[in-house]
């Protein structure tokens, strides 16, 4: 094994040796007794109810992974910003394409009724 790699190994195995050491005081030091009620489910203070899946219209995932989509290529704005000057004209053009695609997008989904909340 190259010498370069060997600190990597010896963060690696102290980071795990002071996870399970921390985990072995927090057992065998801690207050530890199980109970029935302990067992139990637990949900924002409510006694759960009813099956453990319930099914989800496709609406809420749709909306969930557009906002990711978009928020995620905002985020392409911010490196941008900071090399806007070094590059100039070069800069304006392209994020004039950058924008113009994602404003695309985000018009065929709002055409098609994507963003609709009934």
């Amino acid at each position: 094994m190259p010498f370069e790699y060997i600190p990597i190994v010896i963060l690696l195995a102290l980071s795990i040796a002071v996870g399970i050491i921390v985990l072995l005081l927090g057992r065998y030091l801690g207050p530890y007794r199980p109970t029935k009620k302990k067992g139990e489910p637990y949900e924002s203070g409510m006694i759960p109810y009813g099956p453990g899946t319930r099914q989800m219209p496709v609406r809420f995932y749709l909306v969930a992974v557009l906002f990711i989509l978009f928020d995620v290529e905002v985020i392409f704005f911010l490196p941008w910003a900071v090399t806007f000057q070094k590059l100039g004209l070069f800069a304006i053009i392209e994020m004039g394409i950058f924008v113009t695609i994602l404003m695309t997008g985000f018009v065929y989904l709002w055409k098609k009724g994507a963003m609709e909340w009934e």
